[in-house]
């Protein structure tokens, strides 16, 4: 059994609370912005018959008891994306929500099981739109706690200072010095010639690794630890085969319009322009998860009604923010247990 203080210690708590006052000073300032945007905040559910299909998040499992007694097998979500984008094709056309979602084998200094993300909605808006929304909140949150600098382990950056805006290809190219763009196709991506650029710059591929587990750890030790440093970084253009829900680039069918923001090297959130073709988001999931079946011997279901929404969905852009890390990195905590109110221990 741990001897560390429980959260709800007097002293433990005491500690903790400046970083939970500044969390409830933040989270009133960003609902507030979404107000005058014209924002409308849902409430999505957090169980659903599919927690979502991205290949390596895990989920948490139960049952629904029928008043019959039967059973029926339910997730809790790890985003509120899917009934997001069916009140998108109900017909609303700007939401956002504070949604507890939960992920399971995930623990430590920037994850916990149970965290809240923030996700908002724009229908018929370009994905553009939803950087610019990322760059607002990040001032926000930092004029909410009176922070002129964002910090962690030591890497500084400026939440007042217009992002830079970076392509994974010009990324993988500055700081690993892999023509990515060169290993993409339209019908598969050159798994060895990946391969042979990783191990240039000193990231040996498993015999077993796919092109997508190669990628994930250039990015890894590559390319995330040099983002977000000075100012905030987008990183935009995401290879299509790593954005199973965003919209393929009109410019190049090889990349998607998927983004992510990066302050001090912390990832923040992940936006896009939202797919509205329902046949490819099946295949794309259903993609997702046989890699996961052949990875980690289980699957989750489809959500048929998603794919029906999908098709009924006006064009979109959306984006989850972590508000956990922002509360961070805003507040100066070292732990993301420091920013909830109510922790998991970390011995359960």
């Amino acid at each position: 059994m741990s001897t560390e203080r429980p959260w709800w210690s007097p002293e433990k708590h005491k500690d903790r609370r400046p970083f939970l006052s500044g969390r409830a000073k933040i989270k009133a300032a960003l609902r507030g912005w979404f107000e005058t945007q014209r924002f409308i905040e849902a409430e999505p559910g957090c169980l659903q018959v599919s927690p979502g299909n991205e290949m390596h998040l895990q989920a948490f499992r139960t049952e629904l008891v029928a008043p019959d007694h039967s059973r029926k097998t339910l997730y809790l979500h790890t985003s509120p994306e899917f009934a997001c984008k069916k009140l998108l094709a109900a017909g609303e056309d700007r939401i956002f929500a504070f949604a507890p979602v939960f992920r399971n084998g995930e623990r430590g200094a920037l994850h916990a099981p149970e965290f809240t993300m923030l996700e908002w909605y724009r229908a018929n808006e370009s994905y553009t739109t939803a950087m610019q929304d990322c760059a607002a909140l990040l001032n926000i949150a930092a004029a909410s706690t009176g922070t002129r600098e964002f910090s962690w382990r030591g890497v500084t950056c400026d939440p007042a200072a217009t992002p830079e805006q970076l392509t994974v290809a010009e990324a993988f190219q500055r700081y690993a010095g892999i023509d990515l763009l060169a290993t993409l196709g339209e019908d598969g991506n050159d798994r060895q010639g990946l391969a042979r650029g990783a191990a240039e710059a000193g990231i040996a591929a498993r015999d077993d690794d796919t092109w997508a587990d190669i990628f994930s750890k250039v990015l890894t030790a590559r390319i995330e630890p040099k983002l977000g440093i000075g100012r905030p970084t987008l990183l935009v253009a995401y290879p299509a085969s790593e954005a199973a829900l965003a919209q393929p680039s009109a410019h190049d069918p090889r990349v998607a319009e998927r983004f992510e923001l990066y302050c001090c090297g912390v990832e923040l959130a992940n936006g896009f322009g939202e797919l509205t073709d329902a046949a490819l988001q099946r295949q794309r999931l259903e993609e997702e998860m046989v890699r996961k079946e052949d990875r980690y011997g289980e699957r989750y279901p489809i959500d048929d009604d998603f794919i029906e929404a999908v098709a009924m969905m006006p064009p979109a852009c959306g984006c989850a923010l972590g508000f956990d890390r922002v509360v961070m990195l805003a507040t100066g905590a070292q732990h993301i247990d420091q920013v909830i109110w109510t922790p998991l221990p970390r011995d359960a």
